[in-house]
């Protein structure tokens, strides 16, 4: 990675189902066959029953804020661009929570349990980082 350059996501066998989503701008979570629970990150096994039997939900982008940060320290020299940028803790419609920007977000937007929709920024090599606005 060179100065400026945004770090890439490193996809695994496990994770490579939510990238190769991510690419096509559309967000999707496990869910369990066996119980039915729902989870993120990606995972081999479900959190709740420990069953191997995962399937890849697609998921409606929208959720809440759960909590956030506004980040006045850039923690690499991409992000040093960005300065200052919001990460927070999303709490999807789908019943899982996940971090990740919000972006282009006025300060008295920011709040918990403001209304958010996913949007993806295009990375290099066909991939998509999936990101947050302000929902309205």
């Amino acid at each position: 990675m060179t100065s400026g350059q945004r770090p890439l996501p490193q996809p695994t066998d496990i994770t490579r189902p939510y990238w190769d989503a991510a690419a096509e701008h559309k967000l999707a979570i496990q869910e369990c066959q066996a119980c039915g629970a729902r989870q993120f990150y990606p995972r081999e096994f479900c959190i709740a029953c420990l069953s191997g039997q995962l399937r890849w939900l697609p998921c409606s982008g929208k959720g809440t804020i759960y909590t956030f940060t506004v980040n006045h320290r850039a923690a690499n020299s991409y992000m040093k661009e960005r300065l200052p940028y919001v990460v927070a803790a999303i709490d999807l419609d789908e019943g899982t929570r996940m971090l990740a920007n919000i972006l282009d977000a006025p300060a008295d937007a920011l709040r918990i349990g403001a209304r958010v929709q996913v949007v993806f920024e295009d990375l290099p090599d066909g991939m998509a980082l999936p990101q947050f606005r302000i929902d309205g």
